[in-house]
């Protein structure tokens, strides 16, 4: 199926920088795609630390299964990622496919099994042959360069019409960091913890545990705030790299708030986030990026609640791809929720238009104002509740007769 490149994609994307202590290669393995490449390999020097966030789902994969029980040790010499084969419920044959995999790359890096983290993104149900994993990863370790970043982010790409990539630079003390991330995801995004597979790789001297706060922080302000279509994948995999190359005589800052790095806090959240717009930008079928901001809430997590509800509403998604203002579908996405909120208090503005106003249509409300704000390609929507200082804002994109077609098709 051909899938036609976004409306929303960036004009541009940036060249990453190299990253000391990182290297990366892809290539056409056949695993489901024809003529373009669908397995990564990364390398990582020896004492690079990693941090993670992987999936709640029930029915995790094998690779994100295998993620779980390594994480712990925080070291990495080495990430594998396949395209076209999710290699989830695939029972013991997809344990057994997760292992070889490791092993392989083990093999061809010169690093132990525990040290290799695996992704795998694709169909869910078809047992993934692992068993040419090692000729294939033996050919990628010699292959493997400092300039290989936007190989990589196409090799993981299955529906996006578009390579995920962002790059940000900080300092810290008088060393200059750099921090580069890739990721994908188009359908099946929802958050929790975010329905995609995303790759950060710095220099900066941070140690596993300071990174883990890190990634997990941001995570929850940027992949975990978007969705496409409120479906969670079994694959969601975030891993974060430091290599310490940056830093002086091997010492790690161990604590996340350090104010040595408040720059490199900055920079990190700025990639993350970027990757996290990426990926709403290139939901599937998606004509418009759309912002709902929630104030006012009892609680930040019930904002989050609330924000999600209207972000994952079919007839909010859809008023929006048809670029009607219909701003009862709100209402009804506000009250479903199941959260503290007072039809009498309630407040609405598309853009800078306010629509409604304390349970009622605003006074001046303008159906021509309201609608040309919905016919430019990003919508906003504000929700006040006068409930309490809670605030948080979702992103997601509309809901187009395309995302049936390209998910009705999905496995032919």
């Amino acid at each position: 199926m051909e899938l036609m490149r976004s409306p929303l994609a960036p004009a541009s994307q940036p060249d990453l920088p190299p990253i000391t202590g990182v290297k990366l290669a892809a290539m056409a393995a056949g695993l489901k795609y024809r003529g373009r490449d669908d397995l990564l390999l990364l390398t990582f020097a020896p004492g690079t630390r990693v941090a993670g966030v992987l999936t709640k789902s029930a029915c995790a994969s094998a690779p994100v299964d295998w993620c779980r029980d390594h994480l712990g040790r925080g070291t990495a010499r080495a990430v594998v990622v396949n395209a076209g084969n999710a290699n989830a419920f695939t029972g013991q044959k997809g344990a057994r496919a997760a292992q070889m995999t490791a092993q392989a790359a083990a093999l061809a890096v010169g690093c132990e099994a525990h040290e290799v983290f695996l992704a795998s993104t694709g169909v869910i149900g078809e047992p993934l042959d692992a068993t040419a994993f090692g000729d294939h990863l033996s050919t990628l370790a010699t292959l493997v360069s400092d300039d290989g970043w936007a190989r990589a982010a196409g090799a993981i790409m299955t529906t996006d019409t578009f390579s995920k990539v962002a790059t940000a630079a900080a300092r810290i003390g008088d060393q200059t960091v750099t921090i580069n991330g890739i990721a994908k995801g188009s359908g099946m995004i929802a958050p929790d913890m975010a329905t995609m597979l995303g790759f950060v790789a710095t220099d900066a001297p941070v140690s596993s545990a300071a990174l883990q706060t890190l990634l997990s922080r941001e995570t929850d302000r940027t992949f975990n705030a978007v969705t496409v279509d409120s479906d969670t994948s079994t694959s969601d995999t975030v891993l974060a790299f430091a290599t310490g190359s940056a830093g002086e005589h091997g010492e790690l800052i161990e604590n996340a708030d350090d104010s040595a790095l408040d720059e490199f806090r900055q920079a990190f959240a700025h990639v993350m986030r970027n990757l996290a717009m990426q990926i709403v930008r290139d939901g599937e079928g998606a004509t418009k990026l759309v912002s709902v901001d929630i104030r006012g809430a009892v609680s930040d997590a019930s904002a989050r609640a609330i924000a999600m509800s209207v972000a994952n509403s079919p007839l909010v998604k859809t008023a929006i791809a048809g670029e009607d203002a219909n701003w009862g579908r709100i209402v009804m996405a506000v009250g479903k929720a199941g959260q503290p909120a007072d039809r009498d208090k309630l407040s609405i503005w598309f853009g800078d238009v306010k629509v409604a106003h304390e349970g009622e249509r605003a006074p001046d409300y303008s159906e021509e104002a309201a609608s040309l704000h919905m016919q430019g390609q990003e919508v906003k929507i504000t929700v006040e509740l006068g409930m309490g200082d809670g605030s948080y804002t979702a992103y997601t994109c509309d809901l187009t007769k395309r995302y049936i077609e390209i998910n009705g098709d999905y496995r032919s």
